[in-house]
């Protein structure tokens, strides 16, 4: 090999190109990590009402490292959306020293389970998260991992209602998935499951219907609306005991 002058030449220029590699590495290396590039400043954007300015300094010391070229976004990102009451964060590099991060809030739309040793809310795409509990949004409860399912049931509920001028206040799924609701007058509506001659929606819709020439003109105060009949629904007056056949009225 060392007898040809072409492959020597050609073995010394790799070696260069090599040697050139490595310094530019070298070089680029301390660029990237060198304290000019060190970030100062995270500029935080959106309409923020429940992510205090605390939360995020808290969430955000000690754990936001390396400079404006080598610092993880996926893992400030994911700091961001452990604070609660954020949904989701997006970020992005500002030459020379600064991250952007612009965040969605979550908006309550419900309070999710019948316990409340930890806050649980629900938003209205099911998405359950923490968050301090507001005694006037109304209670969805179900078996894990129907959060989504009762989330949309509960809109639609709240939907088909709205003519009389009542809410559900709460929405709740059993474990043999039959739906049982509290209005907001009181009355608690046993739907039952679903079946495929009749949905819960056919029965509550009936309701709806029936109530202004029936429920609404009777001077006592209703209790309990059963719903799990396909020629009519059996209702509770308040004042009657709830062990006696005749406290029962069929409408």
């Amino acid at each position: 090999m060392w007898d040809n002058p072409r492959a020597v030449n050609a073995a010394a220029g790799a070696l260069v190109a090599l040697a050139l590699a490595l310094l530019a590495y070298a070089g680029g290396r301390v660029l990237v990590e060198s304290p000019a590039f060190l970030l100062k400043t995270i500029v935080v954007d959106g309409e923020l009402d429940r992510v205090a300015r605390r939360d995020i300094v808290n969430a955000l010391q000690g754990r936001v490292r390396g400079t404006f070229f080598t610092v993880d976004l996926e893992s400030v990102r994911s700091v961001f959306e452990d604070i609660p009451w954020v949904r989701s964060a997006e970020l992005r590099r500002r030459w020379p020293d600064s991250l952007e991060v612009r965040i969605e809030e979550q908006v309550a739309l419900a309070r999710w389970g019948q316990q409340r040793r930890e806050a649980q809310l629900v938003n209205a795409r099911g998405e359950l998260f923490r968050g301090q509990s507001d005694a006037a949004l109304p209670v969805l409860a179900g078996p894990a991992g129907s959060e989504g399912e009762v989330t949309r049931r509960y809109i639609s509920f709240r939907d088909a209602l709205a003519p009389l001028g009542l809410t559900p206040t709460q929405v709740l799924l059993s474990s043999r998935l039959a739906w049982q609701l509290k209005l907001s007058n009181g009355i608690t509506v046993q739907l039952g499951r679903d079946s495929e001659r009749d949905r819960v929606e056919e029965r509550l819709a009936r309701f709806v219907s029936a109530f202004p020439q029936t429920l609404a003109n009777l001077r006592q105060r209703i209790d309990y609306v059963d719903l799990r009949y396909s020629n009519g629904f059996a209702v509770r007056a308040a004042e009657a005991p709830r062990t006696e056949p005749a406290g029962h009225k069929r409408v």
